[in-house]
This record gives structure tokens, C-alpha cells and sequence, in this order.
């Protein structure tokens, strides 16, 4: 390395020559820019090459169960034997319905639970819960 030694005076001043210090930062520098990959922001999606057809909906039914335990299948009052029977012929179609479970509020749940436990025993494949977003949390 350089040193600057000033003659002008007496003191000797020692200052390093920081100049090659600087280009090689530099060159490390540009040698990490060019070997980085390229990040693109691109965001690859397969999109359809024609007009997709218009796939209509499956069918569904709402079981709904009352306060007092009561069970309605698509707003007729049923009992479990009627309610099991619906269930079979509905697993047996090719294309099941949806089945719509909606408990009241005060509904107890081991009835729901009943519900649901028929149901999955009698094959329905398609079952959830409905209209708890009206009761908020």
C-alpha cells in the first residue's frame, strides 16, 4: 500500500492510500450483481384456450333442525326413520345432492350430531352446515 509522506514541515503525515481498497470493493461489488438470478414478478398461470362450458350446480336440500329437535327435510317435518330413508335414496343418485344442514340457535346439538352421524353412515358424501353467520359468533 501507498503512504502519502508530506515533506512540507517538521511532523510526517502517514495517510493510506485508500483508492485500491475502493476498486476492489467495486469489482466484488459488480461481480455479486452479475452473478445473482434474476427474480421475475411474473406469475404463471394456465388460463383456458376456449370458452369453458357452463357446468350446472348439483341439486341440494336443507335438513333443518328445529329448537325442539324436530327434523324438516327441505321444510317438511320428517322423523328419523323418514329422515334415513331420504338419505339412502340421495347417496344412491350418480350425481348426490348437497346436503344442507341449518340448526336453529337453540337446537341441542346432539340432534345435529345425529343428523350428521346418519348421514355419513348412509354414504352421503356432500354434507355441511349452514346459516351460523346470521347468529354472529
Amino acid at each position: 500500500m501507498a503512504m502519502l509522506i508530506s515533506k512540507t514541515s517538521d511532523d510526517v503525515t502517514t495517510e493510506m492510500n485508500t483508492t485500491p481498497l475502493i476498486d476492489v470493493m467495486l469489482v466484488l461489488l459488480t461481480l455479486l450483481i452479475v452473478t445473482l438470478p434474476l427474480r421475475t414478478h411474473a406469475v404463471k398461470i394456465d388460463l383456458p384456450h376456449g370458452p369453458t362450458p357452463f357446468v350446472e350446480p348439483p341439486p341440494s336440500v336443507t335438513v333443518g333442525i328445529d329448537f325442539d329437535g324436530a327434523i324438516l327435510w327441505d321444510g317438511q317435518r320428517v322423523d328419523r326413520a323418514g329422515l334415513d330413508s331420504y338419505l339412502v335414496d340421495a347417496a344412491k343418485k350418480d350425481t348426490q345432492p348437497e346436503i344442507h344442514v341449518e340448526p336453529d340457535r337453540l337446537a341441542h346439538y346432539g340432534t345435529v350430531a345425529i343428523v350428521l352421524a346418519d348421514a355419513q353412515r348412509l354414504g352421503v358424501k356432500k354434507i355441511g352446515i349452514i346459516g351460523t353467520e346470521k347468529y354472529g359468533q
